[in-house]
């Protein structure tokens, strides 16, 4: 066997399916605040714009820590950080539970997010680490149940949980399973990665806070001005994002002199692979098309449809029930036949319904909008675990921490780009359509469509683009980047 290429054993299998459980409760913790928002508006007496704030702390925490990663799983064991990651989860999750006011609750909020963007890089890392290349896809596609039902789920169980009981019984429910997953973690997880000593660059940290969570602050703001989901005004747009891009551009720029002395922050030296450049701009737009269409179906279920929420709730789930079941099928296609067989077929599909919802209009059936978003999911799935898989595939095991940072990173600006491109032509779309005297439901229904024909016009570059993702097996396993 290839030196960097350890076959998984007993031990290693295991700690994989503690990671797997272990992100599959932070995962589902996640998406559970939104449904909540109303019912902390009236019970904490504060305003929409400073309840939002619960989900774009986590989202802006998440893209800052994220990362940094990066150089925690190559500077610390696995066992360290999975302890680490769990405790900050599940002290967060205590936080939040017994918290006085929206104070405390926010802060409850950031301590989770801190232990949530940690456990997707170090289950990433962990399985490029022990896992044969021949074997990668089938795991892959167990992380894909992780991050596809457990999003999915998280609203309906805290809908079913606030019918009934208070908010605070939201992470009551999550807290015993977290400290199971701690008990059981600190008991069971074993080292399976390798360490090194390495320098912090202060610096880089500050350019990466500032470069990252700027940009994912002000999409934040430019992406919830039509859900009245906005943060509100403290930053001005133009001013977060400036930060943000100014900060970022320096942040690489930094990153490119440190590598040199193996010493970077995020190694960059992953995008000298082209297989994992490419599939990692595949991720950006599918990514972009998931979020954009997550964020516009229910605005176009209950606004122009007239659907209640929890039947809007209701009809998006199967979507990701399906994604995410799908995940190990579509793995084990994956060690089979590689790549490309799932992928083109995949995003010629994923570009097929979002044509077909450019034509959506006020009698539309909801009927024919769940089998959109089924299908959708469906394809999606042929699309991320061969992206996934291909990409950190294709690097030096040196860099697969690095690696699984990058994806990680990438999902949150993605997702935070695409709600932001969908709801910005949304709504000038239907701003100028309501200026004509148009009815709300006309001009909303005129401005969603724009929005899925923008997504509509990436997808075929997308599609074009799975053409030339490869398997890393196909360019000879263990090969140095830049091959």
């Amino acid at each position: 066997m290839r030196a960097g290429q350890p076959a998984h054993g007993a031990r290693d299998t295991k700690v994989i399916w503690l990671l797997l459980g272990a992100t599959f409760v932070v995962f589902l913790n996640e998406t559970i605040m939104g449904v909540a928002i109303p019912h902390l508006v009236d019970d904490l007496h504060i305003s929409l714009s400073a309840a939002q704030w619960l989900t774009t702390a986590f989202m802006l925490t998440m893209a800052v820590v994220i990362p940094i990663t990066g150089f925690l799983l190559q500077r610390f064991p696995t066992r360290a950080m999975f302890i680490t990651a769990m405790s900050l989860f599940s002290a967060g999750t205590l936080i939040a539970a017994t918290a006085p006011g929206f104070e405390v609750l926010l802060g409850g909020r950031i301590v989770q997010a801190t232990g949530t963007a940690i456990m997707m890089p170090l289950l990433m890392t962990t399985l490029m680490t022990v896992v044969a290349p021949s074997d990668r896809g089938r795991f892959m596609g167990r992380v894909s149940i992780v991050m596809s039902v457990a999003p999915a789920i998280g609203p309906t169980i805290s809908g079913l949980v606030l019918n009934f009981l208070s908010w605070r019984f939201m992470f009551w429910f999550v807290l015993p399973i977290a400290l199971v997953m701690l008990v059981i973690g600190f008991r069971k997880v074993e080292n399976v990665s390798e360490t090194r000593v390495l320098p912090l660059d202060v610096f880089s940290v500050v350019l990466s806070a500032f470069g990252f969570g700027g940009i994912v602050y002000g999409l934040s703001i430019l992406g919830g001005v039509v859900t009245g989901k906005s943060p509100g005004d403290t930053v001005p747009l133009w001013v977060a994002l400036g930060v943000g891009v100014i900060a970022l551009g320096a942040f690489i720029w930094r990153q490119l002199l440190l590598q040199r002395r193996d010493r970077a922050l995020l190694d960059l030296r992953t995008f000298h692979s082209r297989n994992f450049a490419v599939s990692i701009a595949l991720m950006v737009v599918m990514m972009a098309a998931l979020f954009g269409t997550i964020i516009l179906l229910p605005i176009y279920l209950q606004n122009v449809l007239h659907l209640e929420p929890l039947a809007t709730g209701l009809l998006l789930l199967p979507g990701g029930l399906v994604m995410g079941l799908l995940g190990p099928t579509v793995g084990r296609l994956y060690d089979r036949v590689g790549p490309t067989p799932l992928l083109v077929p995949g995003s010629i599909v994923v570009s097929g319904v979002l044509w077909s919802l450019t034509m959506v209009g006020e009698q539309t059936p909801w009927w024919l909008m769940l089998v959109a978003h089924v299908v959708l999911s469906a394809a999606l799935a042929f699309m991320f675990t061969p992206l996934f898989t291909s990409a950190l595939g294709s690097i030096e095991p040196r860099f697969y921490s690095h690696g699984s940072a990058i994806v990680g990173t990438v999902q949150q600006v993605a997702g935070a780009a695409g709600t932001a491109l969908f709801i910005t032509v949304m709504t000038a779309q239907s701003a100028a359509v309501a200026a004509t005297g148009a009815a709300l439901e006309t001009s909303e229904a005129a401005g969603i469509r724009a929005a899925f024909l923008v997504g509509a016009i990436i997808s075929v570059a997308a599609v074009v683009g799975t053409f030339f993702v490869r398997k890393p097996a196909d360019m000879g396993e263990g090969a140095p980047i830049g091959h």
